[in-house]
């Protein structure tokens, strides 16, 4: 347990990343105030749980990493010092086993996060970490006489950071020996990631990427009877099949460098677009493409699991009386959402030609045109560059001030990914500070 003599840390933010690093100090023997500015903390977390908190995943390390894009190389030690198996062992220690799911995902026995959330609480309380709530960051104070005189003091190289709270009570101030933010990305603002960081560490010259969303949906654009390109679905499909899941599909995109992708899964329809697991899976590279040619076109696989030869085999049988979609049906089982999509999308003619009907079926363009806002992403990209940081992810900028989470700019897809990497973070951020403080003291 710390003493009153510890060095004091405050954690900014009370997410997976600001608990593990509280966590982690208060392991290391020092005094953590955890500060957030919602009324409890981990709502992100609590929400992210509610339908089974995919805590982690279950693959190798070498086909888990990839999983970071361009920020692999700066995601893999910290991901090598708190991994997945080490994430399910802490998750242990808190008497909360996990299963490994049909997909590889790892999930609590119970499927919930409040569990694990009380008992991680219950344990950093017992540890001496203080928390408190409705207390929103504004950035440092200015020093004063005493603290002035303090930090010429050679003895006392780095000052105290003095950091300004918006609290019930007023405004106030805490001083600190040392710093670790963990206040997320811009997604889900309701929940306490609003970004609101960004313009305090761009004052003190921290090199920022913009934030943008990640693991999101997107506005589709089409043809309408015209030839005329229109955004968003017609009236009648958006009215009818808005929220309908499409099953069993596989996607195929290329990134802004060319390189194709293909991947099966399923994605819903929306009022404007699509969204869910396998465009979340897509969403890094397709937000990428908009941005610099301003729109991006997927094919759609209707039916991955058949060739093209026996797709149109079965078109081009003759159907006799039977329409068009009775024979759809019938020979190939597509019907409901994916038919009405092949009417969406193709002009009459073609849909007439059975020919390149079954080539659609088989690879149906969709144009996409822009990400949905960021506030309704499951996550953001971008935020504090790991340039800007060091290897224990202290901002060069900043001496005494570590940051970690979702803060930071990289990315992942859903799956387990995002937390594990919060998690890790929080615990490198946290052994980060710990070693600056202990050569402070040697100084």
């Amino acid at each position: 347990m710390p003493t009153a003599e510890s060095p004091r840390v405050a954690v900014i933010g009370g997410g997976p990343a600001g608990l593990m690093a509280a966590e982690t100090l208060a392991g290391g023997g020092v005094q953590v105030d955890l500060f957030d500015a919602m009324p409890s903390v981990g709502r992100k977390f609590l929400l992210a749980g509610k339908g089974g908190l995919n805590l982690t995943h279950s693959e190798p390390l070498d086909a888990f990493l990839p999983r970071y894009g361009t920020r692999r190389d700066a995601i893999e030690p910290m991901l090598r010092g708190f991994g997945a198996q080490a994430l399910r062992d802490w998750a242990q220690g808190l008497g909360v086993e996990t299963f490994v799911g049909s997909s590889g995902r790892v999930f609590p026995t119970d499927m919930k996060a409040a569990p694990l959330l009380r008992a991680w609480l219950t344990r950093l309380r017992a540890a001496g970490v203080r928390f408190h709530m409705r207390h929103r960051w504004l950035g440092w104070a200015g020093i004063d006489a005493a603290d002035a005189a303090d930090a010429a003091n050679p003895a006392h190289a780095d000052p105290r950071q003095r950091l300004r709270f918006r609290a019930p009570q007023g405004e106030r101030v805490h001083a600190a020996d040392a710093v670790v933010l963990a206040l997320g990305g811009a997604s889900w603002a309701r929940l306490g990631s609003d970004g609101a960081w960004v313009p305090l560490l761009a004052q003190r010259g921290v090199a920022l990427a913009p934030l943008a969303p990640s693991n999101c949906g997107f506005d589709v654009a089409r043809a309408d009877a015209d030839g005329n390109s229109m955004t968003g679905w017609s009236a009648f499909f958006r009215d009818r099949f808005a929220g309908h899941p499409m099953k069993t599909v596989a996607l195929t995109w290329r990134a802004a460098d060319g390189e194709a992708s293909t991947q099966r899964g399923e994605f819903m329809i929306t009022e404007g677009g699509i969204e869910g697991s396998l465009v979340y899976a897509a969403s890094a590279a397709l937000r990428d493409t908009i941005a610099a040619a301003g729109s991006v076109t997927i094919h759609i696989d209707l039916l991955p699991g058949r060739t093209a030869a026996f797709v149109h085999d079965e078109v081009a049988r003759p159907r006799g009386s039977r329409s068009l979609a009775t024979h759809l049906k019938s020979r190939l089982g597509l019907d409901g959402v994916k038919a009405a999509l092949l009417h969406e999308l193709l002009p009459r003619e073609l849909i007439a030609d059975a020919t390149r009907l079954a080539a659609a079926i088989k690879a149906l363009p969709l144009r996409l045109v822009a990400a949905r806002p960021i506030d309704e992403a499951i996550s953001s990209a971008g935020g504090v560059r790991f340039e800007a940081m060091d290897d224990v992810l202290m901002l060069r900028a900043l001496p005494g001030v570590a940051c970690a989470g979702e803060m930071l700019d990289w990315e992942a897809p859903t799956g387990g990914y995002l937390l594990t990497a919060c998690f890790a973070s929080g615990r490198q951020a946290g052994h980060g500070v710990l070693a600056h403080l202990a050569t402070a003291r040697e100084v």
